[in-house]
């Protein structure tokens, strides 16, 4: 599903137990949280994961929602905390004036590189690639060779590193060494845009 302004891939995903994770929620305009919360009710699912691939606010705005609802608590790299506690301030600079609060990730939801978090039947593998921000993940699942990229790389692109706390040179070397590797099959659902797969990628790295 895409949310709010920018806009953002939220991904709803699930096996054949009816357990899920909803990565990046990005609800943000009045309505948007009742067509996430009609698409888990519609196909019966038991949500049993909150993950955030990073905490810039567009990827973030339904968290608290998620959390509240289906009584989850968020997982993500303890290195964008920044972003959560200064949130206000920096939707300020676009003029968006934000209501709503987003929990503070807790520390037994910090991922790291090497972590892995599992529901159902399914398992995702933690990789941290930094550069578009500090705390940026990614999570694979191998067995579907599939991964979920977040906003570090899109379909013939990638994140931008032009943040403060943004690192061009972090973010392509973590791009080449973890995610260009990957079998060519493996497919890329990135956090904008539509998905594609290590193969295509490979030609603009």
């Amino acid at each position: 599903m895409e949310f709010n302004f920018l806009p953002v891939n939220t991904y709803i995903v699930w096996d054949e137990t009816g357990e899920a994770a909803v990565i990046d929620p990005g609800c943000f305009y009045p309505g948007e949280t009742e067509q996430l919360a009609a698409f888990i009710r519609d196909n019966g699912l038991d949500v049993k994961l909150l993950l955030n691939t990073h905490l810039h606010f567009d990827h973030v705005f339904g968290n608290t929602f998620v959390e509240e609802t289906y009584r989850v608590k968020a997982h993500a790299n303890d290195l964008d905390m920044p972003w959560i506690k200064s949130m206000s301030r920096r939707l300020a600079v676009f003029g968006i004036n934000y209501e709503g609060q987003v929990s503070p990730i807790l520390p037994e939801n910090v991922l790291r590189e090497g972590d892995t978090v599992s529901f159902g039947n399914t398992t995702f593998h933690v990789l941290h690639v930094p550069g578009h921000s500090p705390g940026s993940i990614v999570f694979l699942n191998r067995e579907q060779g599939c991964v979920f990229t977040g906003d570090v790389i899109f379909q013939g692109s990638y994140g931008r590193t032009d943040f403060p706390d943004g690192n061009h040179e972090a973010l392509m070397t973590g791009i080449r060494t973890k995610l260009l590797t990957l079998p060519e099959s493996t497919t890329v659902y990135p956090g904008h845009g539509p998905a594609t797969d290590i193969k295509h990628e490979k030609i603009f790295y």
